[in-house]
């Protein structure tokens, strides 16, 4: 049983497996908003997705989610993403986000994308992009930077 993410083995393997489920399983609150994740059938890396729960509810009236769960959508994506596309295995800290809100997000299914922009030695710039029926109309979109761990 892995001790979680300060298992440099776990994690090591899990990253080499591309189990981000397993990395999921290890955070309550990705699992409480309904985050999920699979390989990326357009291109390299991983989809994400949110479910809509009655909890991700902000306006009860249209209804739409909670800017604050896109937003911690987002964020769990742009970590878990560098996590797997990092040139080594290390757990990044995010340091700063930024996040742009284009249109309302409805309570249906809503998806990312990450763009990892740049790897240093000690920072990473990542770039994510939300939607929901399609990916040309944008709910929202974020850049993220974070400082990386030490190497395993």
């Amino acid at each position: 049983m892995p001790d979680g993410f300060d298992d440099v083995a776990w994690l090591e393997r899990t990253r080499g497996e591309g189990d981000v489920a397993a990395w999921l399983s290890l955070v309550p609150y990705a699992q409480r908003l309904g985050v999920s994740a699979e390989a990326d059938p357009v291109g390299e890396g991983l989809l994400f997705r949110l479910e809509p729960h009655a909890g991700n509810i902000g306006n009860v009236l249209l209804p739409a989610l909670h800017g604050g769960v896109v937003a911690a959508f987002m964020e769990t994506a742009a970590t878990l993403d560098l996590m797997l596309a990092a040139r080594e295995a290390r757990l990044p800290r995010i340091v700063d986000l930024s996040i742009d809100y284009l249109r309302t997000a409805r309570a249906v299914p809503t998806f990312a994308r990450c763009s990892l922009l740049r790897e240093g030695r000690r920072l990473a710039n990542v770039q994510v992009t939300a939607w929901q029926e399609s990916e040309s109309v944008p709910v929202a979109t974020a850049r993220l930077h974070f400082v990386l761990g030490e190497s395993g």
